[in-house]
């Protein structure tokens, strides 16, 4: 996948949304005000992705282009470089499931709302 395709592929996540809040190359996709997915549009495109911790050190051992969150708490996000090594379908997974990760630690008030959006 690619940085446009990651990106469409994000935003059909329901209730997701897009800005630049920190400068102009890092992209963010929030649900319910929080982030699941940061994106680095400069030099080497990669994705930051929210990941259970257990899960975030298997996929950190089992590809190279996966490493502990960039400037994010390395327990709990991966950094993921869109170099062509990874398949679509794992790129895919860890998306859903860091967006998972972020909707159900929303209130259930934000979250019923958010289930109620029809895409």
């Amino acid at each position: 996948m690619n940085i446009e395709e990651v990106r469409s592929y994000c935003l059909s996540c329901k209730g997701a949304i897009e800005s630049f809040p920190f400068d102009d190359t890092t992209l963010v996709v929030k649900v319910g005000g929080k982030i699941f997915v940061l994106f680095n549009l400069e030099g080497e495109h990669s994705i930051n992705l929210k990941c259970d911790p257990d899960r975030a050190i298997e996929l950190r051992e089992s590809y190279p282009a996966i490493i502990p969150g960039y400037h994010m708490n390395k327990k709990h996000w991966n950094t993921v470089y869109l170099d062509g090594s990874l398949p679509d379908d794992l790129i895919c997974k860890m998306i859903g499931d860091s967006y998972q990760l972020v909707l159900q630690s929303l209130s259930g008030k934000i979250r019923s709302e958010i289930e109620q959006i029809n895409l």
